[in-house]
């Protein structure tokens, strides 16, 4: 399985990369005037120009602007919020690119020839698939898209080779997803009341409507969802079977369990596993690198970087792209 590096890698950096305060690790941006007027940012010894971010933006403009079928750009939302939100996911990524690639360098990682050549071949379709008015406004031409997606393809190889040791073998257990009936109950007077009912026969679900200070009833949980006291009784139910006062930190429980193994969210919860495995295995490395890493950003170039919604611009392919060309990277 080949895995793309955005996912844990977004999650390993948050969303520290915005503008006023942010920073790379534990160290907080710059803002310089030491970088050229094309250079949105420098990291390290790389910058990213604003050619590469204007191909980004545009891309999650469109991709990020429709909602089921929606154009959220013609909707009046009163500020900035969704410009702001865009804005926020382009610095993000491509941050993490840069950072990526160095220590990708630092790590002696590189595409091979092989690889740099399907990079071409998907810069070629993407290119051939913009207007006029797109390649006017990123100013770019079919090699800098090649260069573009060189830095993702990178990016990619680097995760892969940091994670391909993950042990991507997850037992049913370790997965299981099961369905519960849940009740809390912080006054234990009141939770002392409760369980008297359940002894009583009262049904869980009038019992739990009446006295439940959690927001919902009927759950889904795996592992690690519940208190650890809750989940290793919870865990141990039959299907029907409703447990006795379960004492935590700040109340008490009550569980019944409706359905103890969903066999199809199990198997869905597996491949969740693995991707915490891999980001486990990515954030011990990444972060120690990137902490060590100084970085400043061109606030007045970043500032004027905005999305062109009058229609003009509706390119949103680039990753799909790639990710016909470049997948097994």
């Amino acid at each position: 399985m080949r895995k793309r590096w955005i996912k844990a890698a977004a999650a390993a950096l948050g969303m520290a990369l915005l503008l006023g305060g942010c920073q790379i690790g534990n160290r907080d941006i710059i803002v310089s005037g030491t970088l050229g007027n094309q250079q949105v940012f420098k990291i390290g010894g790389m910058t990213c120009g604003i050619r590469e971010a204007r191909v980004y933006l545009c891309n999650y403009q469109n991709i990020y602007g429709t909602a089921y079928g929606v154009d959220l750009w013609e909707h009046d939302f009163g500020d900035d919020s969704l410009t702001e939100y865009i804005k926020a996911i382009t610095l993000e990524e491509l941050t993490q690119m840069v950072c990526m690639n160095l220590l990708a360098e630092s790590e002696e990682v590189s595409l091979s020839e092989e690889e740099i050549k399907k990079t071409g071949e998907a810069a070629a379709e993407y290119y051939d698939s913009l207007s006029e008015e797109e390649i006017a406004y990123m100013g770019v031409t079919e090699s800098d898209i090649a260069e573009y997606y060189s830095h993702y393809a990178l990016a990619q190889k680097l995760y892969n080779s940091l994670t391909d040791s993950v042990n991507e073998e997850v037992s049913d257990d370790e997965a299981r997803v099961i369905e519960i009936m849940q009740m809390f109950i912080s006054d234990e007077a009141t939770a002392t009341e409760a369980e008297k009912k359940l002894n009583d026969g009262e049904d869980f679900a009038s019992v739990a409507n009446n006295y439940n200070e959690l927001s919902s009833i009927q759950v889904t949980v795996c592992r690690d969802d519940l208190p650890d006291e809750v989940e290793e009784v919870a865990f141990q139910l039959d299907n029907g079977e409703t447990s006795g006062m379960i004492s935590v930190e700040n109340g008490y429980y009550f569980i019944k369990c409706i359905n103890n193994y969903n066999e199809e969210l199990t198997e869905a919860n597996k491949s969740n596993i693995v991707e915490k495995r891999e980001k486990e295995a990515f954030d011990d490395v990444y972060h120690t690198y990137v902490d060590g890493l100084s970085s400043n950003i061109n606030e007045e170039l970043w500032n004027e970087l905005q999305p062109v919604t009058d229609g003009t611009i509706t390119t949103d392919s680039f990753f799909e792209v790639f990710e016909k060309y470049c997948s097994e990277i």
